[in-house]
């Protein structure tokens, strides 16, 4: 999180109004009209659920004012505007906090269809519905307070049940259907399509297998982990969670399922 980014965040003012120009809001307003045709298809109906409730402007970008007082009213959270990348300390901390960060840039026309930072869109559209929802809450919470009291070894660890659920998980309903939860996929047209076809390995959630797995941000994923409903993420809250992190780093990682980053990239 704390590598350098090609874009530079717009930060509030005094008033905590964040200025765009024209041309931002017409990527915002490109990429929600795209996503809105795919989400009644892909999207688990929690995500729809919030969607509808916070009902974000289509146009326009919106004001962070304008989620949070939905956020506020449903859960308790709220966004936080922070650079377009954060330390994992800055990150476990506003999360512990019900403070979701935010980075404050859309992406580019060039990379419309898959983004390596987190953009607004990402942060807004892909994740913000979801805390609306009291079990991802809730979870998005829990997750925060392990992170902030781990150490460094062990937040490496975290970090991939986050990316495997917050960011890039999956439901499978009781008639075997797939949908998306994950915020990363949400946010990305191209990795909507790519998530729902026969390309991906999808697997049953598995704690210390999730733990176990390598990722890499740059690429659509090889392999996402389903649960079978929103509220399942209530159970991986009980679960021993740093005693799986201890399992997965006695066990070691997995072969990882792609070629590794060149240099030159």
């Amino acid at each position: 999180m704390s590598k350098q980014t090609r874009y530079e965040a717009r930060m509030p003012d005094s008033n905590g109004y964040i200025a765009y120009p024209d041309n931002e809001h017409e990527i915002w307003q490109a990429l929600y009209n795209r996503q809105e045709g795919n989400l009644p298809r892909y999207a688990c109906e929690a995500y729809l659920q919030g969607l509808d409730h916070l009902a974000m402007p289509k146009e326009r970008i919106p004001q962070l004012s304008e989620i949070d007082k939905v956020l506020r009213d449903s859960t308790g959270w709220k966004t936080a505007a922070v650079p377009a990348l954060i330390s994992f300390e800055k990150f476990f901390q506003l999360l512990a906090n019900q403070e979701f960060p935010v980075a404050t840039f859309i992406r580019s026309k060039e990379e419309f269809d898959y983004l390596q930072e987190p953009d607004i869109f990402h942060e807004i559209f892909g994740h913000c519905p979801l805390l609306t929802n009291e079990s991802f809450a809730r979870f998005s919470h829990q997750y925060g307070k392990l992170g902030l009291a781990a150490s460094k070894e062990e937040r490496v660890f975290l970090a991939r049940l986050y990316w495997f659920t917050v960011e890039f998980g999956l439901i499978r309903s009781s008639n075997n259907q797939l949908k998306i939860y994950g915020g990363g996929i949400l946010s990305s047209p191209g990795e909507t399509l790519y998530a729902m076809s026969d390309k991906p390995l999808v697997k049953p959630f598995d704690l210390v297998d999730i733990l176990r797995t390598p990722y890499r941000i740059d690429i659509m994923q090889p392999v996402y982990y389903t649960i079978d409903s929103i509220d399942y993420l209530d159970e991986v809250v009980k679960m021993d969670i740093m005693a799986a992190v201890n399992k997965a780093r006695q066990l070691g990682l997995y072969p990882p399922m792609f070629e590794p980053k060149s240099k030159a990239s």
